[in-house]
């Protein structure tokens, strides 16, 4: 279930009061727990009410009120949306938390709607799935692109290259004799043993993916789209969507790297990785 973990205003929030150096590392360790849990989507402070705005709605009406605002026990300071599967769980973590004020405070979990809740409602087939389609847009539009290269055999001698004379920075590398899994007999090309089976490198703002390939040769040999999403269906209903009138080189599933992964060439020739975010080895 997804909740929005509220940290109530205070006197001193309101007024300004930066938090001392002390809490600051004491929240930053804690939201460092909920990134290592896996829970958190997001989370943010918000400045006092004193640089906001408010808007009364009174039929055709709206009127705007220039903070701040009186009532400090309904003000909100900050935030955290945390994916966890109880109320239980979620009261376990705030009481995890340091006190997030220098005096006394607030947090208030509050769980949000799903579809499900509003089901029962007359004639709400329609907006509900109007709801769903909006969900998709937007968590596709927060997955990332990137460009994936097949260097045939020269890959480090080209990531190499372009760090002596591009400025690229080199991330993760993972050759095929670091594989935790057996690679399927007669896969690999006699001496790609330790040719780079997966890296990233930056130049510039961009990220770019790269690999040796399976085969031999000396030049590039082609090119995918690496699209990385946020969850399963996401996954699924995208691999789905570009295999239509493609061909499937590698079924959606779960690799040493991602909890999904897989391989397609779409209608038009492109060939696409998908994939979930998962750990590095």
């Amino acid at each position: 279930m997804k909740v929005m973990v509220i940290v109530k205003a205070s006197a001193a929030s309101e007024a300004g009061v930066m938090p001392s150096k002390e809490l600051m590392e004491a929240m930053g360790n804690f939201n460092q727990e909920l990134v290592n849990a896996g829970i958190i989507e997001s989370g943010d402070g918000l400045k006092p009410s004193s640089e906001g705005l408010r808007v009364h709605f009174s039929g055709a009406k709206r009127s705007v009120t220039q903070g701040p605002f009186v009532e400090t026990n309904e003000l909100v300071a900050g935030y955290w949306v945390w994916n966890v599967s109880s109320l239980d769980e979620a009261l376990t973590w705030v009481k995890k938390c340091p006190n997030p004020m220098m005096d006394d405070s607030d947090i208030e979990i509050r769980p949000f709607y799903s579809k499900e809740d509003f089901a029962e409602i007359k004639d709400s087939a329609g907006v509900i799935a109007q709801e769903k389609t909006l969900q998709q847009t937007l968590s596709i539009q927060k997955a990332t692109l990137n460009n994936y290269l097949f260097f045939s055999g020269r890959c480090e001698e080209a990531l190499n290259y372009y760090v002596q004379h591009v400025g690229a920075r080199i991330g993760m590398l993972i050759r095929f004799s670091d594989s935790p899994d057996p690679l399927p007999e007669g896969m690999l090309a006699p001496g790609f043993e330790n040719k780079v089976m997966h890296c990233e490198f930056t130049l510039g703002d961009s990220k770019v993916l790269a690999s040796d390939g399976c085969g031999e040769g000396t030049k590039l040999s082609g090119f995918s789209l690496a699209l990385t999403v946020a969850t399963a269906d996401d996954a699924h209903r995208v691999f789905a969507a570009l295999a239509k009138g493609g061909e499937v080189t590698m079924p959606l599933a779960e690799t040493f790297w991602s909890p999904l992964y897989g391989q397609l060439i779409d209608q038009f020739g492109v060939a696409w990785m998908v994939m979930l975010p998962g750990a590095t080895p």
